[in-house]
């Protein structure tokens, strides 16, 4: 028992083709097979199973002797001693939590969430735990989606460009480091689509929008080494994902050159019967590794019936041992068969964790509006502040969804926060106002009203629990749930001057309330340290800076709103355009403007993708392009000057959009290329230059090829999706 080579010399290829020549079948298949920890213990049918090589990876174990326990089994009493991944959902955190991938895509800042995702991986490193369910890249633009706040936004660039970010911080330079994570790019693909903002329902995507939309954030993840896919719960144009030859074995294997594993969602292969894709759980084994698959969570199908595809031909040697060689592939990488410890003793929760998880909260905080200067507070203006809201002193709340091991004791609320402030400055009067976000009632909502009319300043934290967002946790409705709204209009009628702090897992329709607070800070669920980051972005310590990374509705009837819209054939006409209220009395058909808007929400999103307000100002001047005219191999060059025109340093989150004027298909109406965050003092110019390839000008056509067309392009520079300053350009 546990004869394997260790430390070998042998080229990574020639070692696994020798394991897989000692390697009986019950041992191949058992590395295929991804099953439930017993969470705490090692249950007498899991030791036996890893004792005869019928298991390859455990996930959900994260107590270190009983991680320790179950690799001793694997090297020590099984045959083959080969070690086991070990799997945990480590989102965006393990006992530091960040902000939600959601809210750490509003920073736009990569080397930031570089960070967090090391952080992250150093934490769970040091229990055992050497394989993770993230990043998720999947493109959300259906913020009733509760997965929303999983995904790194509705761009393709920013997400795969903070995906890959992700993917180096959790497995750095050299995977098999002791505090490194093999990561897992999710949901292979088209997930975010899923119809009416269900989670598991079906993707209707035409190809054309698959690659131009939905693969590119995996494609970078794949350039930045990511160890594992996950494949899809839902079915993708009739396929469910986890049997999608066109995916698993076309695009990711022949196409894009994969090598690494790609695992199913938990369940999904035995789920392949549940959608009538095929009749039993041999029928599901036999779809799910024709098409591509090579690991199966929670569901055994594979461990079960492989054998029988063998001996019926169904299954092939060659498919099987290509699936069992990619597993010992990133086992291999991991260093898990040359000694790596199960729970390296040098590995240990750093410090600066919790400094990077301040820094997450303060950067992924957006400043939706601010009327008047109502931020920033003054310390010596406020003496009496009331805060309100079921949010503001939530230890878990604020942590958002997908946190199984966050520590509690590492969280500082906003309320906490405000009163280790509180007899320097001024005193504290916290009103809960409803007991949870969702309370329909207001028997507490007098209460808040009185504080508030007392107050110098009132401060409401709203927005949702952790459970209202994540897997499975949709809503059809994405406004202030329960009686938050009536709760906002009642505090901003005493007239004290009001600020809503949003707390949430997803971009929420506002449009009945935002004209009430005269500021508005959309924190996400933003993780340990939201206390203290609000505290100091409320006061001016820190400026705002974040940006967003999802387009906010109006109404969640807008959905899908997104920055990069087709223009049509009829685009919404300011000039032309009457709302709902300005229709005259016996109006004809055609008398409001025969475009493509909705009467009663209009065509423009409530807050634009990118959109983020600070405490100092920002000027764009003298964009420069290098050349009119950019030959197809070049780069155009482009140039503006970025000055702070404000009294206080600030951040400012510079982009770039293009829009090919004319096209063999139809282009977006502006498409982002490039961002870039500048960190300036009071009254500071500088120079930004961005270098835009002409292969960036590229997209799918009919064809479904990449490919570039030469005409006219139009490109702005700016702090938002919306205005900046113009330039027109050729492609030759």
């Amino acid at each position: 028992m546990g004869d394997h080579a260790s430390m070998d010399i042998h080229p990574p290829a020639e070692r696994i083709r020798a394991l897989l020549a000692t390697m009986s079948l019950a041992e191949k298949l058992g590395q295929l097979t991804l099953v439930n920890g017993g969470e705490g213990r090692v249950p007498e049918e899991l030791r036996r199973d890893i004792r005869d090589g019928r298991v390859g990876a455990v996930l959900n174990e994260v107590d270190p002797d009983t991680v320790r326990e179950l690799q001793r089994i694997a090297r020590e009493e099984s045959r083959l001693g080969l070690p086991l991944l070990v799997g945990r959902d480590v989102i965006h955190g393990f006992r530091t939590i960040f902000p939600i991938p959601l809210g750490q895509a509003a920073s736009w800042n990569p080397e930031l969430v570089e960070e967090c995702a090391r952080h992250s991986a150093a934490e769970a490193a040091a229990v055992g735990v050497n394989w993770t369910f993230a990043p998720m890249v999947d493109i959300g633009r259906d913020p009733r989606w509760g997965r929303v706040a999983e995904t790194l936004g509705e761009d393709p660039l920013l997400a795969g460009t903070l995906g890959a970010a992700m993917v180096r911080g959790f497995q750095g330079a050299d995977l098999a480091a002791p505090e490194r994570l093999a990561a897992c790019a999710k949901h292979f693909a088209g997930y975010g689509a899923s119809e009416s903002g269900r989670d598991y329902n079906s993707c209707s995507i035409p190809e054309i929008e698959l690659r131009a939309t939905h693969f590119p954030p995996f494609q970078q993840a794949l350039q930045a080494g990511v160890a594992t896919l996950m494949a899809s719960f839902s079915d993708l144009n009739g396929v469910p994902a986890s049997a999608n030859e066109f995916l698993l074995r076309q695009v990711l294997r022949r196409e894009w050159g994969f090598e690494g594993f790609v695992v199913s969602d938990w369940e999904s292969v035995g789920q392949l019967v549940v959608h009538g894709l095929v009749a039993d759980g041999r029928g599901a084994a036999r779809a799910a590794a024709g098409a591509g698959l090579d690991m199966e969570m929670a569901s055994t199908t594979l461990r079960e019936h492989g054998a029988a595809l063998l001996e019926a031909g169904e299954l092939s040697l060659e498919r099987l041992d290509e699936m069992v060689a990619a597993v010992l592939g990133v086992k291999l990488r991991l260093g898990l068969l040359d000694g790596r410890d199960a729970v390296p003793a040098a590995v240990a929760s750093d410090p600066a964790a919790l400094d990077c998880a301040y820094r997450a909260a303060v950067q992924g905080t957006v400043l939706l509006k601010n009327d008047n200067g109502t931020l920033p507070l003054h310390r010596g203006a406020v003496r009496r502040l009331a805060v309100i809201g079921p949010l503001a002193d939530e230890p878990a709340e604020q942590l958002g969804t997908w946190v199984f091991d966050g520590d509690p004791a590492r969280s500082v609320t906003p309320l906490q926060a405000l009163r280790q402030w509180e007899s320097e400055s001024f005193t504290v009067h916290y009103a809960r106002g409803l007991e949870t976000s969702r309370e329909r009632g207001g028997a507490g909502m007098a209460e808040a009203v009185r504080a508030a009319r007392r107050a110098d300043v009132a401060l409401l934290f709203l927005g949702e629990e952790a459970i209202l967002s994540g897997e499975a946790h949709c809503r059809a409705d994405i406004r202030l749930p329960g009686a938050q709204e009536e709760l906002v209009r009642q505090v901003a009628a005493t007239g004290t001057p009001t600020v809503l702090v949003l707390l949430a897992g997803r971009p929420l329709a506002l449009q009945e309330v935002v004209d009430h607070p005269g500021a508005i800070l959309c924190a996400w669920h933003p993780g340990s340290l939201a206390g203290p980051a609000l505290r100091d972005l409320l006061f001016g310590l820190e400026s705002p800076s974040g940006r967003l990374p999802a387009t906010f509705p109006r109404l969640g009837g807008q959905i899908p709103i997104y920055y990069s819209q087709k223009n049509t054939g009829r685009p919404a006409d300011p000039a032309t355009f009457l709302s709902l209220d300005q229709i005259p009395r016996g109006a004809t058909q055609h008398s409001v403007g025969n475009t493509s808007h909705h009467l009663d929400a209009g065509y423009t999103p409530l807050f634009p993708f990118g959109h983020g307000l600070s405490y100092t100002s920002f000027e764009y001047s003298g964009l420069r392009l290098d050349t009119a005219r950019l030959a197809r191999d070049g780069a155009l060059g482009i140039t503006l000057e970025l000055r702070n025109t404000g009294s206080r340093a600030g951040a400012e989150v510079v982009q770039l959009y293009v829009r090919d004027l004319v096209g063999s298909v139809t282009r977006p109406v502006r498409e982002l290329k490039a961002f870039r965050r500048e960190v300036l003092a009071p009254g500071e110019c500088r120079t930004v230059r961005f270098v835009l390839p002409a292969r960036e000008l590229a997209f799918v056509d009919r064809s479904l090829n990449w490919v570039l067309e030469p005409g006219a392009f139009r490109l702005w520079v700016g702090g938002s999706s919306v205005g900046g300053l113009e330039a027109e350009f050729e492609l030759a």
